[in-house]
C-alpha cells in the first residue's frame, strides 16, 4: 500500500509500526460554529481511509479530537452572551448530527482538550525543563522555535522568511516573534485552570500534541487533517512533541485538499460559505458523500450546484444495477474487487475505485440482459460490498429511487395512479393513460416501463 506523505512530499510504501495494527490521529473540529462543507470533505476522506484499512483486516486505533477550549470559542461565547460550555455542547451536538448524516463513523476515541489539562501541563513543564520553552512575566508560556533545528520541514517554510513577516501582538510577552504560546494566562471572565504559571488555559497546538501522544504513544503511524493545518498547527505539533519526547512524532502525514465554492475560496464575506446542513437541506446526504468521493482526497475540489447534480447520475447508475435483485449476504470477490483494492492501495484513489464500481455495475446489467440473473445477483452483491467500504449504497434501491425518505411523497397514492394507468393501457384507453402519466409527472414521478412491469422514481 502506497500513501503520499506530506512530510517527504512523495508516495511511500506504508509499513505500520506494529504489524496488523494502525494508529491514526486526525485533527478534529474546533466547536464554535457549524461544520462547513470543507470540513465534510476532510472527515469523509479520513472516514473512507479508516473504513478501507479495516476492510483490509487492520486493527485501527483512530483518534479524532475535539478542541473545546480556544480563542474562537471564547470570543463566540462572549459575542453570544452565552456560557462557553453550553456553546461547545451545542456545536458538538450539531457536528455529530452532520457527520452521522454524511455516514462518517465515530472514531475509536474522541478526546476533548479540557479532559487532558493535566497532561498538557506536564508536557509544557517538560519543554521548560529541557530549555525548549519559557514562562513569560505575564503568565504565558512560549515555545522557542529557533531551538528546533528542523522547524519548517513539513510546510516548507524557511525561518528567515518567517522572521521577516513575524510580529509580536499587543499583550504578548514573547522574546521572539516566531515563538508560539503553549499556555495562555487567563483574562478576566475567561475559563481557566490552575497551573504552575498561574490560572490559564492551553494554547491550541499543545492540545493536539498531548492528546495524540497520550492516546497513541510518542510515535504513531498516521497524522491527518485539513489543508490549512499544515502550517502553523501541524508544524508546531511536530516541534513541541519531538522536543518533549525526543522521538519521531508521526511516521506519515496526510492532508486533504482544499475545497472551493464556484471557483472562489470559501468565505462568509463573499457569501459563498456553506455549512454541511445548508447543503443537506438541498441534496440527499448520500449524494453529498458520493460527490466528495468523486475527487481524490488530496486534490483541490471546486463545488458547484451543477457538479453535484451531475454526480447524481453516477450514484443512480450504481443503484440501478442493484435494483430488483435479491442480494446474498455471502461475501464474494472477483477481479473487480482485486482492481478496487489495487487503486485504493494507491493512496486511497476513490475516483478510480468508483470507476471500477461503474464497470461492475455495467457487468451486472449485461448479465440481466442475457437473463443470467443468478450471476447478476452475485455480482450485485459484490458491488454492494464495495459500496460498504466507501460508505455508499447504504439504502435499499427502492428507497433511493423513491426519495430516500427525504421528500414528502405518498408512495401509496403513486402506486394507485400507476395501477390506474396500467388498467387504462390494458383497455387501450390511451387518453386516460396519458392523463394519469401527466399527473404523475406533475408530482415529480418518472415512470419506467419494461417487460417486468412499471417502476417509478422521483425526478431530481
Amino acid at each position: 500500500m502506497q500513501i503520499y506523505n506530506s512530510l517527504t512530499r512523495k508516495k511511500e510504501t506504508f509499513q505500520p509500526l506494529v504489524p496488523g495494527k494502525i494508529s491514526m490521529y486526525v485533527c478534529g473540529m474546533t466547536v464554535y460554529d457549524y461544520c462547513h462543507l470543507g470540513h465534510g470533505r476532510v472527515f469523509v476522506a479520513f472516514d473512507v481511509i479508516a473504513r478501507y484499512l479495516r476492510a483490509k483486516g487492520y486493527d485501527i486505533n483512530y483518534i479524532r479530537n475535539i478542541t473545546d477550549i480556544d480563542d474562537k470559542i471564547i470570543r463566540r461565547a462572549q459575542e453570544n452572551n452565552e456560557d462557553w460550555q453550553l456553546l461547545v455542547d451545542r456545536f458538538v451536538g450539531a457536528m455529530d448530527e452532520d457527520f452521522a448524516a454524511l455516514g462518517i463513523q465515530k472514531p475509536s476515541l474522541e478526546p476533548k482538550a479540557t479532559e487532558y489539562i493535566d497532561q498538557i501541563i506536564a508536557m509544557v513543564e517538560t519543554l521548560i525543563n529541557n530549555g525548549m520553552a519559557y514562562p513569560a512575566d505575564n503568565g504565558d508560556v512560549y515555545y522557542v522555535v529557533e531551538k528546533f533545528d528542523s522547524y519548517g520541514r513539513l510546510s516548507g517554510k524557511v525561518l528567515d522568511e518567517l522572521r521577516s513577516g513575524a510580529r509580536v501582538d499587543v499583550g504578548e510577552a514573547k522574546r521572539n516573534p516566531l515563538d508560539f504560546a503553549l499556555w495562555k494566562a487567563a483574562k478576566p471572565g475567561e475559563p481557566a485552570w490552575d497551573s504552575p504559571w498561574g490560572k490559564g488555559r492551553p494554547g491550541w497546538h499543545i492540545e493536539c500534541s498531548a492528546m495524540s501522544t497520550c492516546c497513541l504513544g510518542n510515535t504513531f503511524d498516521i497524522h491527518g487533517g485539513g489543508p490549512d493545518l499544515k502550517f502553523p498547527h501541524h508544524e508546531n505539533e511536530i516541534a513541541q512533541s519531538e522536543a518533549a519526547t525526543g522521538e519521531k512524532y508521526a511516521n506519515t502525514w496526510m492532508h486533504a485538499g482544499p475545497l472551493r465554492l464556484n471557483d472562489e475560496k470559501m468565505s462568509k464575506s463573499l457569501g459563498n460559505f456553506f455549512t454541511i446542513r445548508d447543503i443537506l437541506a438541498k441534496h440527499p446526504a448520500e449524494l453529498v458523500r458520493f460527490y466528495l468521493l468523486a475527487s481524490h482526497y488530496r486534490s483541490p475540489m471546486n463545488y458547484t450546484e451543477t457538479s453535484i447534480d451531475e454526480a447524481f447520475s453516477g450514484l443512480e447508475r450504481l443503484y440501478t444495477a442493484l435494483r430488483g435483485l435479491d442480494l446474498s449476504p455471502e461475501v464474494v470477490t472477483s477481479q473487480f474487487t482485486e482492481r478496487f483494492n489495487q487503486v485504493m492501495d494507491d493512496d486511497f484513489n476513490t475516483p478510480e475505485a468508483l470507476a471500477v464500481m461503474y464497470d461492475l455495475a455495467r457487468e451486472v446489467n449485461r448479465m440481466r440482459k442475457v437473463n443470467q440473473l443468478e450471476q447478476a445477483t452475485v455480482l450485485a452483491g459484490e458491488l454492494k460490498q464495495l459500496g460498504d467500504v466507501l460508505g455508499i449504497l447504504q439504502q435499499e434501491p427502492e428507497t433511493f429511487f423513491k426519495g430516500g425518505g427525504e421528500q414528502a411523497v405518498d408512495a401509496e397514492q403513486i402506486e394507485q395512479l400507476i395501477a390506474c394507468r396500467n388498467q387504462a393501457r390494458a383497455e387501450k384507453n390511451w387518453a386516460e393513460a396519458d392523463r394519469v402519466r401527466d399527473e404523475l409527472q406533475a408530482m415529480g414521478v418518472v415512470l419506467e416501463d419494461s417487460r417486468e412491469g412499471t417502476t417509478w422514481k422521483l425526478d431530481r
